[in-house]
């Protein structure tokens, strides 16, 4: 009884700091990388060999196969990449997995205090950010290693112990329930490199039998695509095509080597003598051999999928959502990051529409296109409160500085494009309601000149928008250099409406505080265009500078209006 409790706690203070070890240490890599994950998985994933490459490095950073594919179906669901991209970084995923199976063969536990020391003085002696995170991936590299040696040293007694040993080693003669207790085993501590530490430490301490550890394995390996398919369910149908591939590329392996485990381990004995050794091959080989055989038909095998979780048709209420944003990847910021950026493109992608329709209402007196409009605003409201939500949740995870002023320039992004849908529905679409209900007309000269403003504001948005989404800091320029132009524009179309009024044209005179306060929210909307693009420009570099050239701005347009 005593030993039990002993042998209880042991493995469960082991496992905790195994997880914690991959907990800190993940975190540390992605302080130190994760602005490039992102950018990494969606461009070097085109060919199915580089996929495969850097679907095995990024694996062997994070020491999870469970992370890699809970990442790209959040990636696959926000369409930053496709099935076919992400089906040969799950194969190499996988191969990334038997890196940790070959580091405790080689018996690196023996290290990992070592390891763990040489951590902690990097954290606790050096000032700067980098450096730190560098100490952090060690420690946590070290606590991994750590926690699997106090767990090896807490099963060691077992093997005096005749009922746990039997137990143990008749695992093989019931492979079927190896293989789900191995499985549920890995899908509750949601890590494939902690349940493969326990196989490979109850098989170095001569626990379980070859056999019986391939068999824990084929569960294991089963068991780390049940997470990711869970995280893919509500999720976009493409996502959930990854999540599936994953977890059939595991089942379609162990289905074909399940009758040939004899000769299989027979093969592992003759490579080495050594335990261990044997575990750690066999893991290895299976997962390269599951790459052999799918990566040559990953076309093919991505139309299956396509059969077997077929597109749905969403209802019209669903589609009044963010597209991209997702809450499952807000623990990993660089990725979180690059879904906001693609949803603040949706957002911007609402307005230039509301922009470029808002002439059209005034010139038809269309009341359809009016109420069209104030329901994409409320869309964009409610896109710009998801996004502001999304990126306060992400500022709350730990973040590197760069990452944290990029949050900060997003939510600054945010609030403009929120301004201009505001000033549209609470100012334009009243004065065209106004001017509707009235049955109000601009006089020839008037009309000309608002058409103008509108085309110039509607050019200078829809180059904003590019720039937006390709990060293009020129184009963003160019609409910087553009916006006092459209502040001297705003001033010489007063001086030309006051003219028209001092003549006596009775049609600017009917509709001069329509005139006055159209190009007026024209101007507005030029400022915060100019605020979006400022931030292209500095996102990332200094957010204290960004938040006070938006105070600045705001303080000039007042300034313009009073001047008025």
């Amino acid at each position: 009884m005593e030993l039990g409790k002993t042998v209880l706690w042991g493995l469960l203070g082991g496992m905790g700091l195994l997880l914690y070890g991959m907990y800190i240490m993940s975190e540390g890599l992605q302080k130190i990388a994760g602005h490039r994950l992102r950018s990494i998985l969606s461009t070097l994933t085109h060919n199915r060999f580089t996929a495969l490459i850097v679907g095995a490095l990024v694996t062997m950073l994070f020491q999870s196969s469970t992370a890699t594919t809970v990442i790209l179906v959040g990636l696959t669901s926000a369409s930053i990449m496709s099935l076919k991209q992400t089906l040969g970084v799950i194969l190499g995923a996988d191969i990334g997995t038997t890196v940790t199976a070959q580091l405790i063969a080689l018996k690196v536990t023996e290290i990992s205090l070592p390891i763990v020391g040489i951590g902690a003085v990097i954290i606790f002696f050096t000032k700067r950010d980098h450096y730190r995170r560098v100490g952090q991936v060690l420690m946590g590299f070290g606590l991994l290693f750590l926690g699997l040696k106090i767990m090896a040293d807490t099963m060691q007694p077992l093997k005096d112990e005749p009922f746990f040993r039997h137990m143990l080693m008749s695992a093989s003669d019931y492979p079927l329930l190896a293989i789900a207790a191995a499985a549920l085993f890995t899908f509750l501590v949601h890590s494939s490199a902690a349940s493969l530490g326990v196989i490979m430490i109850m098989a170095m301490q001569d626990l379980v039998s070859l056999h019986s550890a391939i068999y824990l394995l084929f569960g294991a390996n089963i068991g780390t695509s049940f997470t990711a398919l869970l995280s893919s369910l509500g999720s976009s149908r493409e996502a959930q095509r990854v999540a599936a591939a994953h977890l059939l590329f595991k089942v379609t392996g162990v289905l074909v080597l399940l009758p040939f485990v004899n000769p299989y381990a027979l093969l592992m004995t003759k490579i080495t003598a050594v335990p261990g050794y044997q575990v750690a091959n066999a893991h290895t080989f299976f997962n390269i051999g599951i790459a052999i055989l799918f990566l040559p038909f990953i076309n093919q095998f991505a139309r299956v999928l396509q059969l077997i979780v077929p597109d749905r048709k969403e209802p019209r209420e669903k589609q009044l959502t963010s597209k991209y944003l997702d809450e499952k990847l807000i623990s990993t910021p660089s990725i979180a990051l690059g879904l906001a950026t693609k949803e603040i493109g949706n957002a911007a992608d609402q307005v230039y529409i509301m922009i470029q329709s808002i002439i059209k209402v005034f010139e038809r007196s269309d009341t359809k296109l009016l109420e069209k409009i104030n329901k994409k605003e409320d869309y964009l409201d409610l896109l710009c409160k998801c996004l502001t939500d999304y990126l306060t949740n992400v500022m709350r995870q730990p973040l590197s500085r760069k990452e944290f002023n990029r949050c900060m320039s997003n939510m600054h992004i945010v609030a403009d494009l929120e301004h201009i849908g505001d000033i549209i529905e609470k100012d334009i679409t009243y004065l065209a309601s106004s001017k509707i209900s009235r049955q109000s007309q601009f006089s020839a000269e008037g009309w000309e000149e608002i058409k103008d403003m509108h085309r110039r504001l509607f050019d200078l948005m829809r180059i904003a928008n590019v720039a937006l989404a390709s990060n293009d800091i020129e184009l963003a320029n160019e609409v910087i250099k553009e916006c006092p132009n459209l502040a001297g524009m705003e001033r010489h179309l007063r001086a030309q409406h006051f003219k028209r009024l001092k003549e006596g044209t009775a049609l600017s005179i009917s509709t001069s505080s329509l005139h006055l306060d159209l190009i007026n929210s024209f101007l507005r909307i030029s400022e915060h265009i100019h605020n979006i693009c400022y931030e292209i420009i500095n996102k990332g570099n200094n957010s204290d500078f960004n938040q006070s050239h938006h105070t600045d701005d705001k303080i000039m347009s007042h300034n313009n209006l009073a001047k008025a």
